[in-house]
């Protein structure tokens, strides 16, 4: 089956608007990367915070953490999307919901719910890993940080925490891949990322060659260098004698 490739429609001018179809592209190859990066802050703290939750003494603690994890983990994606854009609306003060339902930028509502579902998404999935991490550590880093004198909190942050983190580099580098392809389904929200962008090209010109080979390089460059990032973080933070991964 021959394909016959038009690289220069993306130099061709768009339908409305005083930009190029590689310009369309552009702009959600950069919401791709804002929205990515926002929800990776969020899910990185909440994340933390539940994943530390859960491996607390307390029972009433770790179970919160632990109904965050079932609820978050166990609804899809794109379900989630819907209900925050939605539903949670609804949910607010009569005030808040309105400006935000009425008042606010639609292009803003689209961000802002996207970027907040994806990261408490994502959250869900990090807390296990930092869980994990905490309770790979002995117990004897524990134990010798409160002999120290340390408080419990003291102890998580100074001791196990740092450890912790230095161990789960390689999953949390994993998180964040998946974190930059998920992002791919706030179009059905109407985020005008690179997979709409390139939706959008698809519909006026029927070019689905170049348009999704587009985005799937824009993809592949955006997590090439992720993975570049972490490799040289998982490197900078090892510590001698643990086994952390790849020398």
């Amino acid at each position: 089956m021959s394909t016959n490739w038009n690289l220069g429609i993306f130099f061709e001018a768009v339908p409305f608007g005083n930009t190029t179809y590689l310009g369309w592209l552009w702009s959600g190859f950069q919401v791709t990367i804002a929205v990515s990066f926002y929800a990776w802050i969020i899910a990185f703290v909440v994340g933390s915070l539940f994943g530390i939750l859960r491996t607390l003494p307390n029972r009433f603690l770790a179970g919160i953490g632990t109904c965050y994890v079932e609820l978050f983990r166990n609804i899809p994606l794109i379900v989630q999307l819907f209900i925050w854009y939605l539903v949670v609306p609804e949910l607010l003060p009569a005030s808040i919901g309105t400006w935000f339902k009425a008042e606010l930028d639609p292009t803003i509502q689209f961000f802002v719910s996207s970027m907040l579902c994806l990261g408490l998404f994502t959250a869900a999935r990090l807390c296990e890993q930092v869980r994990s991490g905490i309770q790979s550590l002995s117990k004897g880093q524990l134990n010798a940080a409160l002999a120290m004198g340390l408080t419990l909190g003291q102890a998580y942050r100074y001791v196990l925490l740092p450890n912790a983190y230095r161990i789960i580099v390689p999953p949390m580098t994993s998180e964040m891949l998946n974190l930059v392809k998920n992002s791919s389904v706030a179009s059905t929200i109407g985020l005008v990322e690179m997979a709409a962008q390139a939706s959008k090209l698809l519909d006026y010109f029927a070019h689905a060659y170049e348009s999704f080979t587009a985005i799937t390089l824009g993809y592949l460059l955006i997590n090439a260098v992720i993975m570049l990032v972490m490799h040289f973080v998982e490197r900078k933070v090892r510590l001698p004698g643990n086994n952390l991964g790849s020398k």
